[in-house]
C-alpha cells in the first residue's frame, strides 16, 4: 500500500505543479477564463450583481490559483503539513470537477483551460482527469499515513515557500513581458490570413429548423418537409441544433482591421512591411510608462518607412490619444475586444510584420526592441 500511495502522491503533486506552471506561463489566458464563466452565470438574474464583481477580480483570482495549484502539489511532494494540503487539494479538485463537469454537460462554455492554451483538452478528457484525480486524493486522505517528509526541520516550508514567491514573480513577469512560451494563434512565425481560414477537416454544425405560422389566430408549428399551404401567414423561425460539428472555428476567427464601414483586413495583412499597435483602450494612468519610448519608435519607424497601424477595440479614445493629443498621425483601425485580448496578453503590444505573417512582437515594456 506505501508503494501506491507514494505513486498517487508522485502523480498528483507532479500533474498540480504542471497545471500550474503551464497556466503561469500566461495568467491572463486563465483571467479571460474565468471572465468568461462568470459572464455565463452571470445571465441569471440574481447572480449578475455578484458574477459581475468576481469578473472584476478575475485576475487576482487567477494569480491566486496558479499559485495554490504549484504551492499544494510542492507541499503534497516534500510532505509537508499533510492533513492541511491534502484537504486543500480534495477542495480545489471537487471545484476543478464542479468546473469541468459544467462544461461538460451544459455546452455553454468550450473549455475549462486546465492546462491553458498550451494544452487544449476536450471537456470530457478535462472531466476524466478531474474523475482521476479525485479518486487519488480519495486515496491519499484515507491513507495519509504512509506520507512522510521527504527532508527534516523546516526545509520542506522554504521549499514551498520559495515555490510560491517564484510562481507569483514569473506570472508579474509574464503580465509585463508577454507569454514566455507563446502558444496563441498570433505567435511568432504563423501566418494570421491563413488562420482566419477555415480548417480543412472542419464538420460544420447540423441545424434543424421549425416553422411558426398563424391562422385564424392559431400559431403552429412546422416542420421543413411539412410547411402549410399559402392560407397560413408566416410568423417566426426556429434554429436547433442537431448534431454539434467538429473543429469548425478557425484558431483565429474574430480578428479583422476596420476603419468606418470598410474592412481593410487583407489590405494591411498584405503588405511587405509593417508594424500593428495593439491598445484595447487608452487607460490614461498608464500611458506614461510607454509613451515616451513609443514616440521615439514611431519616429524611427518613419524614418525607415515602416507603417505602424493602430488597432483598438476603442476608436474614438484612440483617435483622441494617438492623433489629437499626441499628434502621432497614425490610421486607427478597429477590432473585436476579443481579439485583442489574445493578440496582446500585455497591453499595449506592438508587432512587427511581413506580410500576414508575424516576426516578432514585444510588450510595452519591451518597446525600445524596436529602435534596434
Amino acid at each position: 500500500m506505501k508503494v501506491i500511495v507514494n505513486i498517487a502522491r508522485i502523480l498528483v503533486g507532479g500533474l498540480f505543479i504542471f497545471s500550474g506552471l503551464v497556466k503561469a506561463i500566461d495568467p491572463l489566458g486563465l483571467t479571460y477564463k474565468m471572465q468568461e464563466f462568470f459572464e455565463v452565470w452571470g445571465r441569471t438574474e440574481w447572480l449578475k450583481g455578484t458574477m459581475d464583481v468576481l469578473g472584476e477580480y478575475a485576475f487576482v483570482f487567477s494569480v491566486i490559483m496558479i499559485t495554490l495549484e504549484v504551492a499544494l502539489g510542492v507541499a503534497l511532494l516534500v510532505g509537508w503539513r499533510k492533513t492541511l494540503t491534502l484537504r486543500l487539494l480534495l477542495l480545489l479538485v471537487l471545484f476543478f470537477t464542479f468546473l469541468t463537469s459544467y462544461v461538460l454537460f451544459s455546452g455553454k462554455i468550450r473549455a475549462c483551460g486546465c492546462f491553458g492554451d498550451c494544452i487544449p483538452l476536450t471537456p470530457i478528457q478535462t472531466f476524466t482527469k478531474d474523475i482521476i484525480l479525485l479518486l487519488l486524493v480519495i486515496i491519499l486522505i484515507r491513507k495519509k499515513g504512509y506520507i512522510e517528509p521527504v527532508l527534516k526541520s523546516s526545509i520542506p516550508f522554504v521549499i514551498v515557500l520559495v515555490s510560491v514567491i517564484a510562481t507569483s514573480l514569473l506570472q508579474m513577469h509574464v503580465v509585463e513581458h508577454l507569454p514566455v512560451t507563446d502558444c496563441l494563434p498570433f505567435k511568432k512565425g504563423n501566418n494570421i490570413l491563413e488562420l482566419r481560414k477555415m480548417p480543412a477537416d472542419a464538420v460544420p454544425d447540423k441545424f434543424d429548423y421549425i416553422f411558426i405560422y398563424e391562422k385564424n389566430g392559431e400559431k403552429k408549428e412546422f416542420g421543413m418537409t411539412a410547411l402549410p399551404d399559402s392560407t397560413w401567414k408566416y410568423v417566426d423561425r426556429k434554429q436547433i441544433l442537431v448534431e454539434a460539428g467538429k473543429n469548425n472555428v478557425p484558431p483565429i476567427n474574430d480578428f479583422s482591421l476596420k476603419m468606418g464601414d470598410g474592412d481593410s483586413t487583407e489590405a494591411i495583412l498584405n503588405q511587405p512591411h509593417y508594424y500593428l499597435f495593439f491598445i484595447k483602450t487608452i487607460d490614461e494612468a498608464v500611458v506614461d510608462r510607454w509613451q515616451s519610448v513609443f514616440r521615439d519608435v514611431v519616429k524611427n519607424a518613419k524614418q525607415k518607412n515602416i507603417p505602424i497601424y493602430v488597432v483598438t477595440s476603442d476608436t474614438k479614445g484612440a483617435e483622441g490619444f494617438f492623433n489629437q493629443v499626441n499628434n502621432f498621425n497614425l490610421p486607427v483601425y478597429t477590432t473585436d475586444a476579443t481579439a485583442i485580448k489574445t493578440a496582446a496578453r500585455a497591453v499595449p503590444t506592438m508587432y512587427e510584420m511581413k506580410g500576414p505573417v508575424v516576426q516578432r512582437k514585444h510588450s510595452w515594456a519591451d518597446l525600445d526592441e524596436f529602435l534596434k
